[in-house]
Order: C-alpha cells, then structure tokens, then sequence
C-alpha cells in the first residue's frame, strides 16, 4: 500500500512539474505567486517545482517584477534555448530543415533541392546536409532532443515502419533502414500531420480542426485535445485519396477520381513552369487562363471542404504549399463552401494556416520538443 502511494506522490509531482513548465513557456515572465494563482498550486508546491526546474537548467531568474505593495517577485523565464529539436521533411524533390527551442521559435529554416531516391547514398547527404545546417546555425549537440522526420505517407507507429509512400515509391520502410544514418534520435510523423501538430500546439486555439494540406500531393490530419489523431490504421485523415469524381481523373495512386487528381498544388504550378508564387502573381493580376484555373481549382476545394465539415463538424484550415496563398481568397472560398453547405452556417469554417513556410518540418519538431515537455 506504501508504494503505490508513493507511486501516486512522485506521478502527482510529475504532473504539477509539467502543468508549471508548460506555463513558463507559453509566457515571456512570470512570477511564483503568478503560477500559483494561474494553476491553482499552493505557493510552497510552485517555489519548490521552479527551484527544481531552475536546477535542471530549464528556467531561469531573470531580476524581479515591479512591486504591487508588497516584496517584489522574482521574475523567471523559460530557458528556451536549453533544448532545442530538428525537424527534417522529406518530399520526392526537395528536404527541408528546421531548428526550434523549447518555446518552439524557429531559430533557422532552409529549404533543398534533392530528389528523393531509396538509397543509401541519399540517406548519407541528407545527413551531411543536417550536420552543414546545425554548424551554420552555431548548434550545440549536446543540447539537441533529437530529429522529427516528415513523411510523405503511412507512418505506422506501432510497426515503426512506413507502410508506402506512392509518390516516393517506398514500401514497408523501416524508421530503423533511415534512423541509422543519423546521430541523433529520430521521431517519424506524416507530413500533413506534422503540419496539423504545428497549427494546432503553436495556436491561440487548440480546438478540433481539420488540417487540409494542399501540397505536391493532398492529405490532411485531425487536430484534437493537443495531438493528431491516427486511426487503427494510421489513414486518419487521408483526404487526398477520397473519391470526388467517380471513374474521374487519374491519381498518382492508381485510382481514379482522387482529391489529390483535383487539388494538388502541381495543378496549378505546371501552369507557370512549376513556380507556385508566379501562378499566384497572374492570378493577382487577373491573367484570364490562370483565373480559369482557379476558379476550376477552388470548385473542386469547395466539395471537399464541405464534405469533410459534414463528417467532421469542425473548423477546416487549409495548409501546404497552396493553403499558404489563401489568405488573400478566402472570403471567396468560403462563398462557394457556404454555397454546398446544407446547414447555412453563419460563422466561416474555413481559414488559411498559420504557418505559410515549412509546416511540416516544423511540426516534426514540435513533436520532438513535446515528447521532452511531457517527461520534465
């Protein structure tokens, strides 16, 4: 009986230790008497935990607060630079790598031209690359959680596999066959889930929402109660591969009719020789061949939007390459989804992400930066 009460003691203390932490982090300074009112601690129960966490290098004193009448507090801060967490996004053209910290602020970002090859070779400079990139950014290894690695695919997490990638031709992927060629620990997400996690635990809100990424290829993921959800098969929100026009046009998969046939961002980049930001331009400019597109595009869009909110009932946020553009045609968007929708819902369900720039490397370390969150 005396160990599980201890048992019971020490996982208490654990959650009071990570309730504290996470609140330190989301506020540039606080305070003890701050934390104990905002959590609903005793004063003694917070001084303790923050002393531990300062001990650890996690927080710090950063001088004292303006006085309120009383002994003036003492200030801390998150060490945000304590830990820090890469994240690495593979695509069948390009990886693009992210440097975060605890606060999750992106320190660097950079972006490569690499086509994708299932090779040892292209493991080895994918990792030379990593190694130029945390030396360009004055990176201490010792202070490195590890790399989330994005995955255009079926990241099944309880095989620890990718189960296949269509568009990087890959099947029953070890995450072992990639993780070796790197130094660090490797965490594996899928690409539009990773983009999901970063709109969702970086966010003002952290509500249900589908994130619907518009990328080279379609997917999506579900955000909810701070993580994305898997499904028994991990095809949770694997839009891009639901039939929109039966016997349609030919995906990539093999099938015909798919979302991804419609909606990817290759539709409209191919229009002006694969640069998305040109086709954006024109379309600004009201080039009549471009806007056809679009219009085309955003019909398509509207039916998948609606289609999900009618299964889902939450907010859409459009990611990826595309739904990085949105912004400025949103309102538009959301006249044509309103248009399908049998509830005539007043309040817009739709807007663009937050993230304009690589969501998806970025949300691959946030995963990795949260998995120490929750051990602190």
């Amino acid at each position: 009986m005396a160990n599980k009460q201890q048992g019971t003691n020490i996982e208490v203390k654990k959650n009071n230790r990570n309730r504290i932490f996470r609140y330190i982090c989301k506020h540039e300074t606080v305070s003890n008497p701050d934390i104990s009112y905002q959590t609903k601690m005793s004063l003694p129960t917070v001084t303790q935990i923050t002393k531990e966490l300062i001990g650890k290098g996690l927080v710090r004193e950063v001088g004292e607060l303006k006085s309120t009448g009383g002994r003036r507090a003492k200030a801390l801060s998150v060490a945000a630079n304590a830990r820090q967490a890469v994240g690495l996004d593979i695509t069948k053209n390009h990886i693009s790598l992210v440097l975060t910290n605890l606060t999750g602020e992106i320190l660097r970002y950079e972006r490569f031209h690499y086509p994708f090859t299932e090779e040892e070779g292209y493991y080895q400079e994918v990792n030379k690359k990593l190694e130029d990139f945390l030396d360009e950014c004055g990176a201490d290894r010792e202070k490195l959680l590890g790399i989330g690695i994005s995955f255009p695919g079926i990241v099944n997490l309880r095989e620890e596999r990718i189960t296949y990638s269509h568009v990087l031709g890959v099947k029953k992927l070890p995450f072992v066959s990639v993780s070796r060629f790197f130094s660090y620990p490797c965490y594996f997400i899928n690409d539009a889930n990773a983009g999901a996690y970063a709109e969702g635990i970086q966010g003002e809100r952290q509500g249900r929402f589908f994130y619907l990424s518009l990328s080279n290829t379609v997917g999506g993921g579900i955000f909810s109660s701070g993580e994305v959800e898997q499904g028994n098969h991990f095809h949770c929100g694997e839009v891009g591969h639901m039939t929109v026009i039966p016997d349609g046009k030919p995906c990539y998969c093999g099938k015909k009719g798919c979302l991804d046939a419609y909606c990817s961002a290759k539709l409209l980049a191919d229009m002006t020789e694969g640069s998305l930001e040109r086709f954006f331009a024109l379309l600004q400019q009201g080039e009549k061949k471009i806007c056809a597109l679009w219009e085309e595009y955003t019909s398509y869009l509207a039916v998948a939007v609606n289609n999900i909110h009618m299964v889902l009932d939450c907010d859409i946020v459009l990611g990826g390459y595309v739904g990085s553009y949105t912004e400025d045609y949103i309102e538009d968007i959301w006249k044509k989804v309103s248009g399908r929708n049998t509830f005539a819902e007043e309040t817009a369900f739709v807007r663009s992400c937050r993230y304009k720039v690589g969501a998806a490397a970025l949300g691959a370390a946030l995963k990795v930066t949260e998995m120490f969150i929750e051990q602190v």
